[in-house]
């Protein structure tokens, strides 16, 4: 079989959960608080994939405003069964001090496109659940990691198992059937079922560089659940020059010629502070079936390079993406936490139009539209027509994370009306969320016509650029550092910031006047660059 390169979801792609139905291989993933909530990928091959949806769309099954950075959809669950496919995930409410609210639901469709149905409540006893459908049996379980506000002895408690139906809801008596090992912070749970043995598949340790995918089994679904032999089947908490670290939260599939992968998020680290800047993405491993136990080929540490069915087209990875705006927006494009999106941007007359709302970086409703970083280095370009009144209105260009981390070119304008381009970021300034201004000047721009703006990052530089009508691109601003755009610098750091970096454009009218902002196009462009760690 030929060999891929992970990972197989580049960027900001973690907690996968994989699904083979009718031939298609399927990847639900994590979007945190960006809306539309999940992503699901498709493939027949295992290393060609493409986005097919986001179910997650409307206000009666997610409304993520006011949801903290790195809250929203946690770690989901896609399976099928009886004639549908089923979608549980949790929508994370607080995550930071000694509680976490986290709700869990489950929402079902007859195709993997849709129509999903409304939100079904289960529990808000932790997060991270999962759907176990017991083919034999018919009974289906429910099984999410239990919070323990009081520490006794963990606040990661461990595994609770509980019968679940369509027309009851949650069943009987639920039972805390595995609470881990000494590594902790047990967590995204996975059940199955061969040769007489439920299997438990966990992540240990955090998702930070302690990360780690634990199995277990029993030959009662209520245990006990008895360690695999290697306790951690996959982990790179050992091995600090993998390719691939922060291995961890894994998923179990079979082809249909009976081989067997496991599909998991990991992280690609640059600079010697191990800045993971595309985010938890999604990896692959091949492993296999011994003495009723699952090993990893070349295992616990995860393979850069992988034997699969397909053969991968680099081509689609490496290809320049042009966005216009004829009708509706690009769906590699997300905003941030609101179902409302109509009070947030539109498409009108071939253009993008943003209409100023909150502050960057507002946990309610900001007027930010932006697309995964997939690549290490990168250009990205727009055309922006605004006319702002006064300083408190501004759009622009933003690499952005959260709110304590992102740099922004804005079109602003002073007190006295007059339009200039300003610089604001945020780097690294969790808890207090303070901008800095890193241009000594602004530059004073005429007060009509579009500008263009565009930035490039190479590796850990970011720069950027602007040109007024009729004028070659020159730099603006200072070089920035482009490796704070990171779960490790992202507030909370990597056990706590969990989603990754994203360019886009933005607009803001602290006015409340709703000022609006359009853009004519938006430019993503690959570049390969020596800073660049793809094969190390």
């Amino acid at each position: 079989m030929p060999q891929i390169r992970n990972p197989i979801l580049p960027g900001f792609n973690a907690d996968p959960s994989i699904l083979l139905h009718n031939g298609t291989y399927y990847i639900a993933t994590s979007t945190f608080e960006w809306y539309p909530g999940v992503q699901i990928h498709s493939s027949t091959d295992l290393a060609n994939w493409s986005l097919v949806t986001r179910p997650l769309c409307r206000a009666s099954q997610l409304d993520m405003r006011g949801n903290p950075d790195s809250c929203g959809v946690w770690a989901p669950c896609l399976s099928f069964a009886d004639g549908r496919f089923w979608l549980v995930y949790t929508d994370v409410k607080r995550k930071d001090g000694s509680f976490k609210d986290a709700h869990n639901y489950i929402v079902t469709a007859p195709a993997i496109a849709g129509p999903w149905s409304e939100r079904m409540y289960v529990n808000s006893s932790g997060f991270d659940p999962s759907l176990f459908h017991d083919a034999e049996t018919g009974k289906k379980w429910f099984v999410n990691m239990l919070q323990d506000h009081r520490r006794r002895p963990r606040s990661f408690a461990g595994i609770a198992l509980q019968e679940w139906s369509l027309e009851k809801g949650l069943i009987g008596q639920r039972k805390n059937v595995f609470t881990g090992t000494e590594l902790d912070l047990v967590e995204g749970p996975h059940l199955y079922k061969r040769n007489g043995y439920f299997y438990l598949l966990t992540a240990e340790g955090g998702t930070g560089y302690d990360h780690a995918c634990t199995l277990a089994r029993s030959k009662d679904i209520w245990g006990p659940y008895e360690l695999h032999p290697d306790k951690y089947i996959l982990s790179s908490k050992d091995s600090h020059w993998a390719a691939l670290q922060r291995a961890g939260h894994g998923d179990i599939v079979e082809t249909p010629e009976g081989k067997t992968y496991l599909v998991h998020l990991s992280g690609r680290p640059i600079t010697q502070n191990r800045r993971c800047v595309l985010g938890r993405e999604t990896s692959i491993q091949e492993a296999e079936w011994r003495d009723d136990w699952l090993y990893v080929k070349n295992g616990p540490v995860p393979s850069l390079f992988v034997d699969v069915p397909g053969t991968r087209d680099e081509s689609v990875y490496w290809a320049e993406k042009r966005y216009t705006f004829e009708r509706e927006l690009h769906q590699d494009f997300q905003w941030l936490r609101t179902p409302e999106h109509g009070r947030i941007f539109k498409i009108s007359d071939d253009r993008l139009v943003l209409i100023g709302r909150e502050s960057i970086g507002s946990w309610f409703e900001q007027a930010l539209v932006a697309r995964r970083q997939t690549h290490f280095s990168f250009d990205a370009e727009t055309v922006i027509d605004f006319a702002p009144s006064d300083e408190r209105q501004f759009a622009g260009l933003t690499a952005y994370y959260c709110r304590y981390n992102f740099f922004y070119l804005t079109v602003t304008a002073h007190s006295d009306g007059e339009r200039e381009l300003l610089i604001m970021s945020s780097e690294g300034s969790w808890p207090d969320g303070k901008l800095s201004f890193p241009m000594q000047d602004p530059v004073k721009i005429p007060t009509a016509g579009k500008v263009k703006l565009a930035l490039t990052v190479r590796g850990t530089e970011g720069q950027f650029w602007y040109a007024l009508e009729g004028q070659e691109l020159a730099k603006i601003g200072k070089r920035w550092d482009a490796s704070i755009l990171s779960d490790e610098c992202g507030g909370h750091h990597a056990h706590g910031s969990f989603t990754g970096a994203f360019v886009g454009v933005a607009a803001s009218d602290l006015n409340g006047q709703a000022k609006e902002a359009k853009f004519d196009y938006f430019v993503y462009r690959p570049v390969k660059h020596e800073t660049d760690r793809y094969e190390i």
